[in-house]
């Protein structure tokens, strides 16, 4: 049973996984209010795919260097397997003596004591969820090689509770997002029927002066001139149209991947596709609310465009950090540079306006640094949702 003086941390790790809505924000709730109310070194959620490896896995207690080490995401086998095939908890007092145990790879932290608990909803099996190294209580004696203690009947209550609750957490999480999809679906569909129309109406427009202006160059140079300046006009009109249907697209890739991949995959592509080096770096960010993911995407765009098409820059440098609950973005170039200042008066914004709107719009701010010469460092802040 939970002692009365844990259940108040109990009650507060349910709630928090329950308040949580975003699929992958879920799955980290639940590792880390596991690891924490058990006392364990390690903790990590598997959610398995269809082809016997996992579609996510989520994990506490392992830096981001040493993840990136270990590798590749481990497949359905051994204990993980048994969790998610049979939906059997598992208590181990040296999980690397167990029949099962197929080693790990080399960059793998060394685990002895081991609790696993099926997450399950009805007869479907979610995810596995396992702890490793249970630290030991003042005065408590280890009871493995390891020096670690071992989990306790307890321990697998508390974790079987856990597992519950973190089934309908996910679930209702799940749930939200597909009903964010079909609405974003629909929402694409409007924006596109909207859009077709508005540029073929523009482009019909455009076609017309521009025959017209074919047939008075000659005879009306002035008339043909003033056709030109409409071709102009509409040429404009045309393109801010496009790009306000744009703004409104929710990224597909920040959906499906989530911002710290997104920003990953973006940043590969313009260093492939550019003959500056264009680097990215990410630091302990957690899922941010969807409106704040999407708003550091897009600065982090017009940043990007900024650095590589108007400032000549040699190296553009990418960074999401954690700060508090919250997040900051910082994009560096070693470009031209430019006199804010002088910018403004000459009415030319380089998108800073709207990076600055998608700041504020999010609670956020945005802060730009640049001189002729030395560079631009735009950097984004958004408070935690």
């Amino acid at each position: 049973m939970v002692p009365r003086s844990g259940l108040a941390a109990v009650s507060a790790a349910l709630l928090a996984m329950n308040r949580q809505l975003d699929v992958r924000e879920v799955l980290q709730t639940i590792v880390a209010s596991a690891r924490d109310l058990l006392d364990a070194e390690y903790a990590a959620l598997g959610v398995p795919d269809d082809h016997g490896g996992f579609a996510q896995f989520v994990v506490a207690g392992v830096s981001d260097r040493q993840w990136k080490a270990i590798g590749p995401l481990p497949r359905q086998h051994g204990i993980l397997a048994a969790m998610l095939q049979d939906a059997t908890p598992q208590r181990l007092a040296d999980v690397r003596k167990d029949s099962r145990f197929g080693g790990w790879p080399k960059a793998h932290p060394d685990m002895s004591d081991f609790l696993g608990m099926p997450i399950a909803d009805g007869e479907e099996v979610l995810g596995a969820l396992f702890l490793a190294n249970k630290h030991c209580a003042p005065g408590e004696r280890p009871t493995t090689r390891k020096g670690t203690c071992a989990f306790t009947e307890d321990d697998e209550e508390l974790l079987r509770l856990l597992a519950q609750h973190a089934a309908i957490a996910l679930t209702n999480a799940r749930l939200y997002e597909r009903s964010r999809e079909l609405t974003i679906a629909g929402e694409r569909a409007r924006i596109g029927h909207e859009l077709h129309d508005a540029v073929a109406q523009k482009l019909f427009s455009l076609r017309l002066t521009a025959q017209a202006a074919t047939a008075l160059v000659d005879r009306d140079p002035d008339r043909a001139k003033a056709e030109l300046h409409e071709i102009a006009r509409l040429s404009a009109e045309a393109a801010d149209e496009l790009r306000a249907a744009v703004v409104e697209m929710r990224p597909t890739a920040l959906d499906e991947d989530g911002l710290v991949a997104t920003l990953r995959t973006q940043a590969g592509v313009l260093d492939r596709a550019h003959s500056a080096a264009v680097t990215f770096t990410c630091e302990g960010v957690r899922a941010l609310p969807a409106a704040q993911e999407e708003a550091l995407l897009r600065v982090a765009q017009e940043a990007l465009h900024n650095a590589l098409r108007h400032a000549q820059a040699a190296r553009v440098d990418v960074a999401l950090v954690r700060r508090g609950a919250g997040a900051v973005l910082t994009v560096t170039d070693d470009g031209t540079g430019f006199d804010p200042g002088a910018v403004r008066s000459a009415g030319r914004h380089l998108g800073l306006v709207s990076m600055r709107d998608r700041a504020n719009g999010v609670g956020g701010t945005l802060t730009v640094q640049s001189e002729p010469g030395k560079g631009t460092a735009v950097e984004m802040e958004v408070p935690g949702g």
